[in-house]
C-alpha cells in the first residue's frame, strides 16, 4: 500500500481519522469534490445530510476504483458541510459508516471538516474531496 495511517504520540487518538498519512506511492490522484449526485446527476437524499454523506464517499469509491485505487490509497479528506454545527456530527459519522459498510473499507485517513455557507446547488448539503497516492 502506498498510503500509511498513523496517530503519532502526542497526538489525540480520534476513532474517526488518523492524525497523519504518510505515503510512499508514486502517482497522486486528486479527485474533485464529490456531491450527492447519483451516475445520472440526480441529487440523492435532498435533506439528509446522513444520505449525501453517504453518496459523497460511494462517488470517491467510484472515482477512486476508476484510477485502479480505493479507499486504502487516500492520504487526505476535506468535507465541507452547508451550516455546520456540532450537532450535525451524528448524521455526519453515520453517512460515513453506512457508506463504509457498502465499500467494505474503514474510511480514515486524515480529514479536514469545514463549515460552509453553501455550495454549488442550494440541495447539496455537503462536499468532499479526496487526494489519493497509487503505487
Amino acid at each position: 500500500m502506498a498510503i500509511t495511517l498513523v496517530n503519532p504520540d502526542g497526538l489525540p487518538k480520534i476513532d474517526v481519522y488518523r492524525q497523519v498519512s504518510i505515503a510512499s506511492g508514486s502517482k497522486q490522484v486528486f479527485i474533485a469534490g464529490q456531491v450527492a449526485w447519483d451516475a445520472e446527476g440526480n441529487t440523492v437524499g435532498e435533506g439528509d445530510l446522513t444520505a449525501q454523506v453517504e453518496q459523497c464517499y460511494l462517488n470517491i469509491g467510484t472515482a477512486l476504483a476508476g484510477v485502479g485505487g480505493s479507499f486504502d490509497d487516500v492520504a487526505k479528506l476535506t468535507v465541507y458541510v452547508v451550516d455546520w454545527t456540532p450537532d450535525k456530527m451524528p448524521a455526519l459519522l453515520e453517512g460515513i459508516s453506512r457508506a463504509a459498510a457498502k465499500l467494505g473499507v474503514t474510511p480514515t485517513p486524515p480529514a479536514t471538516l469545514l463549515g460552509v455557507a453553501a455550495l454549488d446547488v442550494p440541495d447539496h448539503l455537503v462536499e468532499i474531496e479526496a487526494t489519493a497516492i497509487l503505487d
